[in-house]
């Protein structure tokens, strides 16, 4: 048997499972959702009676009854305004204290660092208590910056770690002949620095903006007016007072799911050549 046969049995043997296991792992994730999005439109003794058939019509009844029954709009605004806020700051933080912690030279930058990788290991609930206690005493509480705070002290660990390891790869020549030309560090940051960084700034602006619209604990807790509350809580709550309609919470999730389905299908690329790109710079 020649080589080239032996190179191709070889290749066959290993591309066969791979893509077996591709096609499994895309059926197993994609059905639910799709099953998700056909049944919203079902009446609920519809999806009583058979639960896997299609819809006999597009009726979006549920849809309507959701957005006006659920205050949907109100907590959709709610998310937009937390999740925006929230990302544009983590992002324009992470990116500059990436920029003091790779290229200052301090000697306390390394423990600066070791503190916020340090913060990867922290869980929300873990200090859900102590956060609430704070909150209150400071009278924060139940207000959207109460809620925005929490986002970016939480969002700023593994943006740091990203935007540090892609900073670091910037050859120093670029900011020592701004320096040169009499540029100061401010200048150096908005002119070359995030222009440069611009493939892992986007990938930092969507883990952000996923992350902050799916969260759900810290609305939970920290908000007891439902006019503050997020769409996932308010989803929540509800899905939780139709137990007797599936068709309402199924158009319920979709509205929820189906933002960030369209954002990633849209920025999926983005995000795959900013890790590629911080990968590499680091």
């Amino acid at each position: 048997m020649s080589e080239g046969s032996l190179v191709r049995k070889h290749s066959l043997a290993w591309t066969v499972p791979a893509y077996t296991i591709m096609v499994v792992y895309t059926v197993l994730t994609l059905g639910p959702l799709i099953w998700l999005f056909y049944s919203s439109f079902k009446p609920h003794p519809e999806i009583v009676r058979n639960i896997f058939s299609l819809p006999k019509s597009l009726d979006f009844t549920n849809y309507e009854v959701a957005w006006v029954r659920g205050n949907l709009g109100i907590y959709f605004v709610n998310s937009v305004i937390y999740t925006s806020i929230a990302t544009a700051l983590t992002t324009l933080f992470a990116l500059s204290a990436g920029y003091a912690l790779a290229k200052f030279g301090y000697k306390i930058a390394a423990v600066v660092y070791a503190f916020f990788i340090m913060g990867l290991l922290v869980t929300p609930h873990s200090v859900l208590v102590p956060l609430f206690v704070l909150e209150t005493s400071t009278n924060i509480d139940n207000t959207r910056l109460g809620v925005i705070l929490p986002y970016i002290a939480f969002g700023l660990p593994f943006l740091v770690y990203l935007a540090t390891s892609y900073i670091r790869g910037i050859p120093d020549e670029l900011e020592q002949a701004a320096l040169c030309d009499g540029a100061d560090h401010l200048q150096i940051f908005w002119r070359i620095i995030a222009p440069v960084a611009k493939p892992v700034t986007a990938t930092m602006i969507i883990f952000s903006f996923i992350n902050n619209w799916n969260e759900f604990v810290f609305v939970f807790v920290l908000t007891s007016d439902k006019m503050l509350r997020s769409l996932p809580v308010g989803i929540n709550a509800f899905a939780a007072g139709l137990t007797r309609n599936y068709g309402l919470q199924f158009a319920a999730l979709v509205i929820g799911t189906f933002p960030m389905i369209i954002f990633y299908i849209f920025f999926h690329e983005q995000i795959a050549r900013g890790f590629a790109a911080g990968a590499v710079k680091g």
